[in-house]
């Protein structure tokens, strides 16, 4: 029988599955479509100190292999959070979660973390540094090493659970952003958060979404996820949580041999309800078809084959 579990920074989940922030809310609605407990763990909307109503309509644009969004990190804060969504999480999910943190300056991704550190289920914090630093004329926290050091600094100061800091594709060396996060005490790193695209209407002659770009998901950049977390494994000694058009138990186990020791699910989600399930469900199979009886033997398989 293949053993499916994995170790995220001394945490351990049942299988590497885990639905990417953004695409599984709080779990509400999905947990009215399947058994919550089958999954490895989840990883919540990003959330921020205060209520946000994200971005103007439209926000969501469809392409041939994935989708852009620019939803605008809309949640109900941090407070909303702690207060309705933390105790119905504990009775619709029994496993350990991750709880995907936002923030527009240094003190308010401190503040976030400082509110979860007690929070018992919540196990990995995955601080969302694609966010814009206000302080800084809305470059992203994680468009420079620089700044995303200083984030996972700020993190760092502020809880003893693991950070997992999530990493921006745009960049011109993800390598270099995963290792300035590794020097300040990172426990782990996800990759990779959405590419930057835009469509326009043939009809109007303007940009599709009301924002003019949005965050590129899907198939698409599969290749491009599957290469920067490649890189990263070669760059740093931390868990890598592969992320970006994993689609099916096929795609996450090349993700994991290419380094990732788990996997996010994110835009397949919202085309197909039950495609975490799915690829649960079809692991063995893949596993047994690769020769291993533990699933975590393929982390980084590729680089040593």
């Amino acid at each position: 029988m293949v053993d499916l579990s994995v170790t995220l920074a001394g945490v351990t989940l049942k299988n590497p599955i885990i639905p990417a922030s953004g695409t599984f809310g709080y779990g509400r609605e999905f947990a009215e479509v399947y058994d919550l407990d089958i999954l490895g763990s989840f990883s919540w909307k990003g959330t921020t100190r205060d209520p946000r109503p994200g971005n103007l309509q439209p926000r969501i644009a469809e392409t041939d292999a994935g989708m852009l969004n620019a939803v605008g990190l809309q949640n109900p804060g941090m407070e909303a959070v702690l207060r309705e969504e933390v105790p119905y999480i504990a009775k619709i999910f029994h496993g350990p979660v991750i709880a995907n943190v936002c923030g527009f300056s240094l003190e308010e991704y401190a503040e976030n973390c400082q509110k979860l550190d007690g929070v018992e289920q919540v196990k990995i914090l995955e601080v969302n540094i694609s966010c814009p630093n206000v302080h800084a004329g809305g470059t992203n926290f994680g468009s420079a090493p620089q700044s995303a050091a200083a984030v996972t600094r700020a993190a760092r100061r502020a809880t003893k659970k693991p950070l997992f800091l999530k990493l921006s594709p745009n960049v011109t060396d993800i390598a270099e952003i995963a290792r300035a996060c590794e020097a300040e005490g990172a426990d782990g790193l996800c990759l990779i958060n959405t590419l930057l695209g835009m469509r326009i209407d043939l009809n109007t002659k303007r940009p599709l979404l009301q924002n003019r770009t949005g965050g590129l998901s899907g198939p698409a950049v599969f290749p491009v996820a599957l290469r920067m977390v490649w890189d990263v494994y070669e760059a740093v000694k931390l868990p890598v949580i592969g992320c970006g058009g994993v689609s099916s138990a096929e795609d996450a186990a090349e993700m994991m041999l290419a380094g990732a020791s788990a996997v996010e699910v994110g835009a397949a989600n919202l085309r197909d309800p039950w495609a975490c399930k799915t690829m649960i469900e079809n692991l063995p199979g893949v596993c047994a078809r690769l020769g291993v009886e533990n699933i975590s033997d393929l982390t980084g398989g590729a680089h040593h084959g």
